[in-house]
């Protein structure tokens, strides 16, 4: 069993129960069991500024399947949530977004899966809700998630709850 670190994202219709339902199917997974999940926060739009804000939290699963065999049930739980992805829309809004942040201490470059996410040690709204859940998660070449988080600016990022 692998330790997984998930990072959750929506802004689009009710998008805390739309986290809150993700957190159920990520519990339903198979060889998965959810082991941890963040509360909810509110986040400003990143990168395309011009779209309502985000709900993103985190959830740490234990998981048997390979990492690209997780990410395609990601991207199938994602399609279930109404998810399409455009590729001329970059950073645009989403249903739902599920990124695998971690795969235990794996460093993985793969062209559909980039683990550690590349700028996971940049993006306090995926680092703060992970640090709640696991702060001593290792972000390989970056050090420690608790010590990742100091090093962000959390502007406008507060927790919602639930």
């Amino acid at each position: 069993m692998t330790q997984a670190c998930i990072g959750l994202g929506a802004n689009l219709g009710d998008a805390a129960q739309t986290l809150r339902d993700a957190f159920q199917a990520l519990a339903a997974l198979p060889q998965t069991s959810l082991r941890a999940r963040s509360q909810l926060y509110s986040t400003p739009a990143w990168g395309n500024e011009d779209q309502p804000a985000f709900v993103n939290a985190a959830a740490v699963l234990e998981t048997a399947l390979p990492a690209p065999d997780l990410l395609d049930a990601l991207l199938e739980i994602e399609r279930r949530f109404g998810r399409v992805r455009d590729p001329a829309v970059h950073w645009g809004p989403r249903a739902l977004d599920l990124d695998v942040l971690l795969y235990g201490e794996d460093v993985i470059a793969l062209p559909q899966l980039q683990v550690p996410h590349p700028y996971l040690h940049e993006r306090a709204f995926a680092l703060l809700p992970l640090a709640e859940i696991a702060p001593d998660a290792l972000i390989p070449g970056h050090g420690r998630v608790r010590d990742a988080v100091v090093r962000v600016q959390a502007c406008g990022i507060a927790p919602i709850g639930g």
